[in-house]
């Protein structure tokens, strides 16, 4: 039986510099080539560093406890996509919860995370925040491209808009918070700043908010980190300063010898089961003390 190929951190740190900085695909697959040793070793492993779609749902698309749907609703900048999913036992209001996706888009991935939430008995928005664009493509590397289009700003105000909608919606509370991953997490982060009616934030290895909009933060804040992502853990030390010194609601957890996209399960090579279950079990008892 052939051997499986052996994913060494470099070639994690490699595809992190391809994914979320400016190695393109093809200086990408070189560097990996020589770290695998072969072209076809190379081409064996960049599969199991990219996520992958065909990976299984945690919680099937037809899980017959769940209501779910494709929704439109406004955005601050125009017409907004989304997917949406309700616990069928529900028979009062939830609290609300924004699933912010990562650098790729609303995929099935996100759609499962958004069931997944739905199943802990809330009410649960995944967000495509590239509609204004045209909505997330099919091809990844096209949606990574999309990303650099979008104005911070007016993705901020989306997520506010996203936040008044679920509110506002039948079966709801009132009460809304907001998870997002790696892109999605950096956005969580902004939300926060930018959204004072946002009831809780849970970021997983996103990009922090600057130390000087702190003072705008009310919301308490979730912060999951892998200890092996130096990249965005470089941002750990101000935040937390900033955190500290204005006395804002938070905690922070970083799990040690995990890397960045700890938790995305269609990504073999770096998810890590132990830690994505530890950190979901903290982000929904934390959502349901503050959006119950």
């Amino acid at each position: 039986m052939d051997k499986k190929p052996e994913v060494t951190q470099a070639m994690i740190s490699a595809y992190d510099e391809y994914t979320h900085l400016h190695l393109d695909r093809r200086k990408f697959m070189e560097r990996l080539t020589v770290l695998a040793g072969s072209g076809a070793a190379a081409a064996a492993i960049a599969p199991m560093l990219a996520a992958s779609g065909a990976q299984a749902a945690v919680v099937a698309v037809d899980d017959d406890r769940l209501t779910t749907k494709s929704v439109v609703f406004p955005g601050a900048n125009g017409e907004m996509k989304g997917y949406w999913a309700r616990p069928k036992s529900a028979s009062g209001p939830l609290g609300s919860i924004i699933v912010i996706h990562e650098n790729r888009g609303l995929n099935e991935h996100i759609r499962d995370v958004a069931r997944r939430a739905a199943l802990e008995g809330f009410n649960a928005l995944a967000v495509d925040f590239l509609s204004p664009v045209g909505g997330t493509p099919p091809d990844e590397d096209k949606a990574r491209e999309m990303f650099s289009t979008l104005d911070a700003a007016k993705t901020a105000a989306d997520g506010e808009a996203a936040r008044v909608w679920l509110a506002k919606h039948e079966g709801a509370n009132g009460k809304v918070g907001a998870v997002g991953f790696c892109w999605g997490g950096g956005l969580v982060n902004r939300m926060a700043v930018n959204s004072p009616e946002l009831n809780a934030g849970v970021a997983y290895y996103g990009q922090q908010a600057p130390a000087a909009d702190v003072p705008k933060i009310k919301a308490p804040l979730m912060l999951h980190y892998g200890g092996l992502d130096e990249r965005i853990n470089a941002g750990i030390p101000a935040y937390r300063e900033a955190l500290e010194k204005d006395g804002k609601t938070f905690e922070i957890f970083v799990y040690e010898g995990v890397n960045h996209a700890f938790n995305n399960d269609t990504s073999s090579a770096r998810y890590d089961k132990a830690a994505a279950d530890l950190a979901w079990s903290r982000t929904t008892e934390f959502f349901k003390k503050n959006l119950g």
